[in-house]
């Protein structure tokens, strides 16, 4: 069995060169909730080094929130500024000779996204766009999703390992201080239902159906790097290959 983990990096937090080796793709920032012509150089340096695949990360241009309040902006308006981030972070590549994988949207836009269809058009057109051969990360059941479907952009569904879910499959508000999943053996305990059973428990301690091929740690977590070294571990005990 293989599976994809991917992490959402060149956001400023600092584990960037302790994450990279452990992962199998990347989500790098690219000016909208962070990121700088710099951080998305050195992060490619990496992801380069360590051949991870790498994906564009826009979110709402808002750094001084860190892309994670949906902010009042214009349909029009919003589509550039995502389609000028992506397009930043494939210019940094071209200069490495490197091709962009994926697309995932960030925090807020991410969120709305799943659940609003006039935020997920937005975002597909988008990628659209920039006429790039790219998969986009969804969730699966999704708005954002569907909508790419439509649009003839390849999905690869993504869950979030440390992460807890409500019961429509949206994630827990960071505003409670329950949303993050920090201890590696309730991560590891998500990751193997969904992958073995296709099943998240809720907050509310239901079964969920759920399905995904890429599977989200966030970088911000405090324990990311702990977490990450357990769930390589796990992995190969259960001759589970990350890539």
């Amino acid at each position: 069995m293989q599976i994809d983990i991917n992490c959402d990096l060149g956001e400023g937090v600092g584990k960037d060169i302790l994450i990279m080796p452990l992962i199998s793709s990347c989500n790098i920032a690219c000016g909208g909730h962070a990121g700088t012509i710099k951080s998305m150089h050195d992060t490619l340096l990496l992801a380069k080094k360590y051949d991870v695949k790498i994906g564009a990360h826009p979110s709402f241009p808002d750094k001084d929130n860190f892309g994670r309040k949906v902010i009042n902006i214009d349909s029009d308006i919003l589509m550039e500024n995502i389609y000028n981030q992506i397009f930043n972070l494939k210019i940094a590549m071209d200069k490495l000779n490197l091709k962009m994988h994926h697309v995932k949207p960030h925090g807020a836009l991410y969120n709305l996204a799943v659940r609003d269809k006039k935020t997920a058009k937005v975002v597909i057109d988008a990628i659209k766009k920039t006429d790039l051969d790219i998969f986009l990360y969804a969730p699966f059941n999704s708005e954002l999703a569907s909508n790419a479907i439509k649009e003839n952009i390849p999905v690869i569904y993504e869950a979030f390992m440390d992460r807890r879910y409500n019961n429509n499959l949206t994630l827990v508000s960071r505003q409670l201080s329950n949303a993050v999943i920090s201890n590696p053996k309730e991560v590891i305990n998500q990751l193997s239902n969904i992958i073995y059973y296709q099943k998240v428990i809720s907050i509310a301690n239901k079964e969920i159906k759920i399905k995904a091929d890429t599977y989200c740690i966030h970088g911000d977590n405090l324990n990311a790097i702990n977490i990450l070294k357990n769930i390589n571990a796990w992995c190969k005990k259960e001759r589970i290959t990350i890539n």
